[in-house]
């Protein structure tokens, strides 16, 4: 039996969970996802606790997400979004964070594009932090939620071979899937273009391929990032076309295939160019899972560390 509390009053990263934190927050998830598919969606749990979620970077799955899970559990919400606020005049993360702890927050949701930002809030404030993506560093709830629905899939993971497409470079989800991967005994490969897989990645004990139908004749589900153009300061492939045409993941490649791999995708989803509407919308995907699991996940990990306090 998994210990009944985490290890830590944060969830920064899944490099700081150890494996107990993390079938704790799955059997959590698993008692939420009963509820949430009731009719009545709407627990108790965090009646008295305030959550804010500050968003200094674009981001409407995550948010959305993670606001329906904290509605889910009667939770009060303070939304921040820095694009337009005070941040823009130049007010510092400290500044911020401590105008809105003195309106006596319980629970930070974050997301920011510096890596490291929720930990240095972790060192400085009282409240609770939840990492909701830190720069191409860590996205702690995206992996838990990914492994989660891979689990509901096929069972344990241990021994599973799981593979990760796309651009590992830019993607903080993709290191977070590995670390949470590895720590449920899983093996995992990267798959994509020379140019956007980290130098020395396979230090991580990761696979390293740059062949599309090799790794998917390989592994057992396809994890499918999307192509961060954002994030891209330089061009690292010559055209969004001739990445399709060596990269992406289409319906000929799969059907070309011995056996049938799970797809997967945290969105938002570039159609046409890591992957074609006929594989995402196919029953081989569980790409909509994902996204319910999401919010079984949030609401697990949101009431676990209230329970802390």
């Amino acid at each position: 039996m998994a210990e009944s509390q985490l290890s830590s009053k944060h969830v920064l990263g899944i490099k700081y969970l150890n494996i107990n934190d993390i079938n704790l927050i799955f059997e959590t998830a698993d008692n939420f996802k009963e509820v949430i598919n009731r009719p009545i969606k709407k627990v108790p749990s965090l009646r008295d606790v305030t959550v804010a979620n500050l968003f200094f970077e674009n981001s409407t799955r995550t948010r959305i997400s993670f606001e329906l899970a904290e509605k889910r559990l009667s939770a009060d919400i303070v939304n921040f979004s820095a694009s337009s606020s005070s941040v823009k005049k130049g007010e510092t993360l400290l500044d911020t964070v401590n105008n809105i702890l003195s309106m006596k927050v319980d629970m930070v949701v974050m997301r920011h594009p510096a890596p490291g930002a929720p930990a240095f809030l972790a060192n400085h404030i009282d409240a609770s932090i939840i990492n909701a993506g830190d720069g191409t560093h860590e996205h702690p709830t995206q992996a838990l939620l990914d492994a989660y629905s891979m689990r509901e899939k096929m069972g344990d993971l241990a021994g599973k071979k799981i593979a990760i497409f796309g651009d590992i470079l830019h993607s903080r989800v993709a290191l977070s899937n590995i670390f949470c991967l590895q720590k449920l005994g899983a093996e995992v490969t990267v798959c994509g273009p020379p140019t956007l897989i980290p130098k020395n990645i396979d230090k991580l004990g990761v696979g390293v391929e740059y062949n599309v139908k090799k790794t998917l004749e390989w592994c057992d589900v396809a994890n499918i990032l999307r192509i961060q153009l954002e994030r891209q300061d330089i061009k690292y492939f010559p055209s969004l076309r001739e990445y399709a045409q060596y990269f992406g993941i289409n319906k000929k490649l799969l059907n070309g295939l011995n056996s049938e791999v799970i797809i997967m995708h945290p969105g938002p989803i570039n159609r046409g160019v890591e992957i074609t509407s006929d594989v995402a919308d196919s029953d081989q995907s569980i790409i909509l899972q994902q996204v319910e699991n999401g919010v079984a996940i949030r609401m697990a990990i949101l009431y676990l560390l209230a329970a802390q306090r």
